[in-house]
């Protein structure tokens, strides 16, 4: 039997060696996943809620647990980990909260508005949510939470470098008394998960990834009829404005790119700064680049751990190189310590970024910073919307009724900070366009993706 293995990021060391399940373990499962559907289907959101303020409540107290080992797993910092189990705890009472609501039936009228119309919002049956590693907890619970008060099942499968964090979700959860079957995961290869999409009892595939595999996972969902939501890869931007308030840009910019050791699709990953204020701000963003501390993902004061995987190490590494080749300038960091244990990557800048190379196109899922040059406000719009990503992005300016402007009218993402960052928000939507994918989760547009939006029809 085929088998997985975990490891250590920061040491480098086995934690622990998983069997893949068969495809007949796997269909089981779905199957179970079926039945409970039909149960719980049935229960109102007055009975729904309780259990995910349950499941809250147990994350929370399990905090310290589930942060250590998504440390242990990914390389995630510690502290990092512990606000991600506190979000994922507040989308859960976030549902709670606000199921009943956002799936009330709705009053409607047809025949030109002369009869009586409902519109009620039905749970469909059991989803397929496909997730990675970068937030081992929070990617399979933001779809988890939202379509448990839908009534729908949900089965996953993880990363499997964060196979643990999957598994131990799955067996909090059955502590906090949801029921058997309804939230489960698999441990199965790419063929078997692809048959998995065509299983009859699946009705919609969910998956958090890069644009190449949802591209795959799309095809495969679409020629058997199953809705998706794909949440893609991206290649933020975050313009600095001629009147940006440039020390708040730096510093944010900064915390934008090493956040989750720049392991997020919502990262700042691409720095368009306007002419006026180019050297100011290069000069101050490098500065405390290179000042990041990095070091043991357990310490409280490691500012930038290692990198998931060798595999992420090695694509970085690439990444940078051919950019460098394509004629960026490196001004800070690119040089790992090849000898050192663990997948750990400094803190890097590279500027004059060219189209045609990665640091100009394609998403560097690591701690480095691609800097643009623009002429002016508009040029640096232009070069922002000059990508085949649409995830999130960013404005720095000291206008805000200018910045909210463009982030409306221009910017073309599904979602824009300014003057700030931030990752996820449960009251806000979060989904991209163009190359990033579609759909939408948080802020009550994930419990509508995944429901059968009914009609009915009175005399």
């Amino acid at each position: 039997m085929s088998t997985i293995e975990t490891r250590n990021p920061a040491t480098d060391t086995r934690i622990a060696t998983y069997d893949l399940m068969s495809k007949d373990e796997a269909f089981a499962i779905v199957e179970a996943a079926h039945t409970a559907f039909e149960d719980w289907r049935t229960r109102s959101f007055e009975e729904r809620a309780p259990v995910l303020r349950k499941i809250a409540g147990k994350l929370r107290d399990k905090s310290d647990r589930i942060a250590e080992l998504m440390t242990h797993e990914v390389g995630k910092l510690l502290r990092d980990g512990k606000t991600e189990v506190e979000l994922c705890a507040r989308l859960f009472e976030y549902a709670a909260d606000n199921g009943a609501e956002e799936l009330a039936d709705e009053e409607r009228t047809h025949s030109g508005g002369k009869k009586r119309g409902i519109v009620t919002y039905q749970p469909i049956g059991v989803l397929y949510s496909i997730q990675p590693w970068n937030f081992p907890l929070y990617q399979p619970v933001r779809v988890l939470a939202d379509n448990l008060m839908a009534g729908n099942a949900c089965v996953l499968k993880h990363a499997t470098i964060c196979t643990g964090t999957g598994l131990l979700l799955r067996d909090l959860c059955l502590e906090a008394g949801l029921p058997k079957g309804l939230f489960d995961v698999i441990l199965v290869d790419h063929d078997v998960s692809d048959e998995i999409i065509a299983h009859d009892k699946i009705r919609a595939v969910t998956m958090t990834g890069s644009d190449g595999a949802g591209a795959h996972i799309g095809k495969t969902a679409a020629a058997a009829r199953k809705k998706t939501v794909l949440e893609l890869g991206s290649n933020d931007a975050y313009l600095v404005l001629e009147d940006a308030d440039i020390e708040l840009a730096a510093k944010t910019s900064v915390t934008g790119r090493l956040y989750n050791n720049g392991e997020t699709c919502v990262s700042a990953k691409r720095f368009i700064v306007t002419d006026a204020v180019y050297e100011e701000f290069v000069a101050a963003f490098v500065e405390r680049m290179k000042s990041a501390r990095m070091g043991d993902p357990m310490k409280e004061d490691t500012q930038l751990g290692p990198l998931s995987s060798e595999d992420q190490y090695r694509t970085i590494c690439e990444q940078v190189e051919k950019s460098v080749a394509g004629g960026a300038t490196l001004l800070c960091g690119g040089d790992p310590d090849e000898s050192a244990t663990g997948w750990y990557y400094p803190a890097t800048v590279l500027a004059d970024c060219k189209p045609g190379t990665p640091a100009y196109d394609d998403e560097l899922f690591g701690p480095v910073a691609s800097v643009i040059r623009a002429k002016d406000d508009e040029d640096a719009m232009r070069i922002a919307n000059d990508s085949r990503y649409g995830l999130g992005g960013g404005i720095f300016s000291t206008d805000e009724d200018k910045a909210i402007r463009l982030a409306r009218d221009h910017f073309d993402t599904g979602m824009v900070r300014i003057n700030s960052f931030g990752a996820a928000d449960p009251n806000m939507p979060f989904g991209g366009v163009k190359n990033s994918g579609y759909g939408r989760e948080h802020g009550g547009f994930g419990m509508k993706e995944f429901v059968n939006a009914k009609a009915i029809f009175l005399p």
